[in-house]
């Protein structure tokens, strides 16, 4: 592919017009759940506040309120303040967008603290990883903006569990759009997934930060976080070590692409590695896939930036850098591969989101 290559824009687009089967159900749901026929115009925003003030209290109520079926735009808007609760978008219900009003995204917080070992209130056993998110988004086209996502679980004073692992936001699902968000954790933070391994999931980040220590961006999704921030953080006992991505790629797919972005955080040098291959379930099949790019690099970054996991060789899979800069950048060797100026010319945000143009609309 030519390295002049036409890049996809990715300002935010015209609002589309609605279909009729959208208008339709905009002027039922107006009667229904979201006031009197005269309030259907403004159906498509649901506002949810802690004090009364809106038209729910709770996150997870507002979504509740979108029929299954849904596909036209939603957009729940939050204001500011911290919700303690667990927050689930089911398939049914897509193009559904959490927005915090505030003028920061730290004023808008969503925060749970459940972890892979937490055992389930009705006694059917633990969460699991992927159960363990505080939102779960599994509807095409969800979007979240200008908020925080956050895992408070702690691992401190929990060292007897068996099963550390805490996510704060899981995406399984295709064309998400992750806006100025803050997604905050430990141990698995970020669970970039699809509906099934034969699903293709696309994710586009930008305006971003993440935060954790261990394998905190993870899963199969084809994902883009594109002028953001990576936070390493210590772990529980004040150490410094940790793993960034821990991709799953399937074999034809693409995986994890960082570009433009920044990998900073208070911890000691040469302790974090940037990645490892993640063969969920020892499925050898698997490619998994992270590329960074065009990034700053802390001097937290591993001399040898890859490494093995549960068995597998990183270096039988995809990991690479291209034009990486900061303390914690390096040449090309062995341990380090570099694409080569061709080979980035194929590594680009457009060929990741193969002819989908994020909007916020």
């Amino acid at each position: 592919m030519a390295a002049n290559r036409r890049r996809t824009s990715l300002r935010p687009g015209p609002r589309r017009a609605l279909t009729a089967g959208a208008a339709a159900f905009l002027s039922v749901a107006a009667l229904q759940t979201f006031g009197t026929a005269s309030d259907a115009a403004a159906a498509t925003t649901l506002t949810v506040a802690k004090d009364g003030s809106g038209q729910y209290s709770t996150v997870q109520a507002a979504v509740d309120a979108i029929p299954s079926g849904n596909t036209a735009r939603i957009v729940v808007s939050i204001k500011p303040g911290t919700y303690r609760e667990l927050v689930k978008i089911p398939s049914t219900k897509q193009n559904v967008t959490l927005q915090g009003s505030g003028s920061s995204r730290k004023d808008t917080v969503i925060v749970y603290n459940n972890a892979s070992g937490t055992q389930k209130p009705d006694g059917s056993g633990t969460y699991g990883t992927s159960g363990s998110a505080t939102v779960a988004a599994e509807a095409n086209g969800f979007q979240a903006r200008n908020l925080t996502i956050s895992n408070d679980f702690d691992e401190g004073a929990n060292q007897n569990m068996s099963g550390l692992q805490a996510v704060a936001l899981r995406t399984a699902a295709d064309k998400v759009f992750l806006d100025s968000v803050i997604v905050t954790g430990d141990q698995d933070t970020l669970l970039l997934d699809t509906a099934s391994k034969a699903t293709l999931g696309r994710v586009y980040m930008k305006n971003s930060y993440v935060i954790g220590n261990v394998d905190f961006i993870f899963g199969r999704a084809t994902a883009v976080i594109d002028a953001s921030v990576i936070t390493l953080k210590k772990r529980w006992d004040g150490s410094s070590a940790g793993y960034i991505a821990a991709p799953s790629t399937a074999a034809d797919r693409k995986g994890f692409l960082i570009t433009r972005s920044t990998v900073n955080g208070d911890v000691s040098a040469s302790s974090f590695h940037l990645g490892r291959p993640w063969h969920a379930g020892g499925d050898a099949s698997l490619d998994p896939m992270a590329t960074f790019r065009d990034t700053t690099l802390s001097s937290a970054v591993r001399p040898a930036p890859w490494t093995d996991m549960s068995g597998f060789s990183w270096k039988d899979d995809r990991f690479a850098e291209y034009k990486n800069t900061g303390p914690g950048s390096g040449s090309a060797s062995s341990d380090r591969p570099q694409l080569s100026d061709s080979q980035a010319a194929e590594q680009e945000t457009a060929d990741w989101l193969a002819g989908w143009t994020p909007s916020a609309s």
